[in-house]
């Protein structure tokens, strides 16, 4: 079966539009057409429904989508395996996301190391928010996602990689620093919160949830996008906000930032997770970076 028709049919599947597949496989719309009306010609089946306003396959076409994921990936495993040998140094480009907890403060000095360890492979690091992340990695823009808390979906799989604490970080000098402070104090401090697909923010969400309150109840008077953002606001006294520790660790040391110890009724912790696409076979490079990021954060 020709995979550059079984590229072009997944594509389109996961973009639900041609016009999309095309310019992702860099070729024009029409290419993309005649390759998805070949393939139906030759299975007899009709493989995408094009009556609604997006493309979207047809039960004959899932089952084809299905198998065609795994097929491609073999075929992507198998011309790396050729072109630099089983054992054979290194080679190629790994493209991994990462949310801004791990992609701010963990990941640069790993992937700097193993690529220098490696010198012949070159590496891509984009940092957006944990669902975003999600997202490419289950249209397979990215081989490797490196998130917090993220809700489950069935086109990607989750694998533990390290846990990670969050803290409520205030100003130096402010009355929250090193002690355990209630929910009803927080109601009377400005709080700055992450935008919504943020990890932390969701891992708060949740622990709120369990203590019996909702974020909103809170009433957080700024929503500044990620972690970069608050960890500014904070240090320049404008509240107090949930951030990862990972995050503001060197602010904590310099004491460009405090933290209280605890929140009662809070344990909010996370388990910083790599994320796959599901039924895709992993590269020897994909393998190489793990088990070396596994190592180093034993």
């Amino acid at each position: 079966m020709d995979t550059r028709q079984l590229a072009a049919f997944c594509a389109v599947v996961e973009r639900k539009s041609f016009s999309q597949a095309a310019d992702r496989l860099g070729v024009t719309q029409p290419a993309v057409s005649l390759q998805i009306r070949s393939l139906e010609e030759r299975l007899g089946q009709r493989l995408l429904d094009r009556s609604g306003r997006r493309v979207e396959p047809t039960e004959a076409g899932m089952r084809l989508y299905r198998g065609a994921q795994k097929l491609l990936a073999l075929e992507e495993q198998l011309v790396e395996e050729v072109s630099a040998g089983a054992e054979g140094a290194l080679t190629g480009r790994l493209e991994i996301g990462a949310s801004t907890g791990p992609g701010g403060s963990v990941l640069p000095p790993l992937l700097c190391e193993f690529q220098d360890a490696n010198p012949q492979t070159t590496i891509g690091l984009s940092v957006f928010d944990t669902q975003t992340v999600v997202d490419l990695v289950a249209r397979r823009e990215l081989e490797l996602g490196v998130v917090g808390a993220a809700r489950r979906q069935r086109s990607v799989v989750f694998e533990p990689f390290f846990r990670d604490e969050v803290v409520l970080a205030c100003p130096p000098g402010h009355a929250f620093a090193g002690r355990t402070v209630s929910l009803e104090e927080l109601r009377s401090e400005p709080l700055i919160v992450m935008q919504e697909g943020a990890g932390v923010r969701q891992v708060i969400e949740d622990e709120l949830r369990k203590a019996g309150t909702r974020l909103r109840e809170l009433e957080p008077k700024l929503e500044l996008g990620l972690q970069e953002s608050v960890r500014s606001a904070v240090r320049a006294g404008f509240g107090i906000t949930f951030i990862s520790r990972s995050a503001v660790e060197a602010d904590l040391a310099a004491g460009t930032i405090a933290a209280a110890r605890g929140v009662e009724g809070l344990e909010p912790a996370r388990e910083i997770s790599l994320v796959r696409a599901a039924g895709r076979s992993p590269t020897r490079l994909a393998e190489a970076f793990v088990a070396f990021a596994r190592e180093r954060l034993a």
